[in-house]
């Protein structure tokens, strides 16, 4: 191992000690004050706590200031979901998760949005190469691309069914309650995130690498699978996670499109039908049981999807190149 490379080791290594140390105080803290039932305490611990750090870092007032400013942000986000988490008995989650009807709602709520991921990624990919090349109209292909962020989801559903239900451009397709309309509402508000994250990417490559290519044999195929599409991998691959994610979350357009639906499980090696996409599925569990019951489902929901999140990271995002 040479000089360089030992000091990167060392300075990583000094890196994430100093990172879990923060990360295992500031959980000490947040369990301190939710015990005394003070969660407050913490979310003032967690502010000045970050300002301390930055001052005895060296950073200027106007780093201090930011830090302070950007951590209260931070915990605002966060604060959200350490007590959702915190707040749920271990007997209520161990019955939410033997619960079939969780299970099933769960299973949906990866599944649906993993098809709608893909074909987000698979028609957004091409139209981020047209944009990332450019065109004549392109700032209001863009804006019709970006659209889908600002309609109300209700309203997205409602388009959805209008668009491609009865009467829409697929008369022969049934739509509403099938999971063919869950794919196509979670789609069409997903896709913005694939499209504009794979068009960042195209737009990072050196087009005098795509040339050389060019100069050296290679067809307009053959650059983009060998040059092209590896440079871009790493923002095709973020885009495909936001949509997911992005999937997971929808619940407005999800509840008019595709309220329950029929779809194979595999623990049961049978279709089940009525299943709800978890959102749809809390909402309901809160209206008829309460704010426990739904908790718990919720808290399972965010633990499966912070899994996969952090299992994609490692298994791809720290590799480079080609997923």
């Amino acid at each position: 191992m040479s000089t360089e490379s030992a000091r990167s080791t060392t300075v990583a290594f000094g890196t994430g000690t100093s990172v879990l140390a923060v990360v295992t105080v500031q959980l000490l803290a947040f369990s301190i004050s939710f015990s005394v039932g003070r969660p407050e305490l913490y979310a003032v611990f967690a502010v000045l706590s970050a300002g301390g750090l930055a001052l005895v870092g060296g950073r200027s007032t106007f780093g201090i200031l930011s830090t302070t400013l950007g951590t209260v942000l931070l915990v605002a986000l966060a604060l959200p979901l350490l007590m959702l988490v915190a707040r749920q008995s271990p007997a209520s989650l161990l019955n939410s998760a033997t619960d079939p009807s969780v299970q099933r709602a769960l299973f949906l709520s990866v599944y649906a949005p993993l098809l709608s991921a893909m074909a987000a990624v698979t028609l957004g990919v091409p139209l981020a190469i047209v944009l990332a090349r450019g065109f004549p109209g392109q700032p209001l292909v863009e804006s019709l691309v970006d659209l889908p962020l600002v309609v109300p989801h209700s309203v997205a559903g409602l388009a959805v069914l209008f668009a491609f239900g009865r009467g829409g451009i697929l008369p022969r397709t049934r739509v509403l309650g099938t999971l063919f309309g869950m794919v196509l509402a979670m789609t069409f508000v997903s896709a913005p995130f694939a499209v504009n994250a794979a068009r960042e990417g195209f737009e990072r490559v050196d087009s005098r690498v795509e040339r050389a290519a060019r100069t050296l044999g290679a067809d307009e195929w053959e650059t983009f699978r060998r040059v092209t599409a590896p440079l871009a991998a790493r923002s095709i691959l973020t885009g495909g996670v936001l949509a997911w994610g992005r999937a997971v979350s929808e619940f407005g357009a999800v509840a008019i499109v595709a309220y329950g639906v029929s779809v194979f499980y595999p623990p049961a090696m049978e279709r089940v039908s009525g299943v709800q996409h978890a959102p749809v599925f809390i909402y309901n569990t809160f209206l008829s049981s309460g704010l426990e019951a739904s908790g718990s489902v919720a808290t399972l929901l965010l633990v499966l999807c912070v899994g996969i999140f952090l299992l994609v990271r490692s298994l791809a995002y720290d590799r480079g190149g080609w997923p």
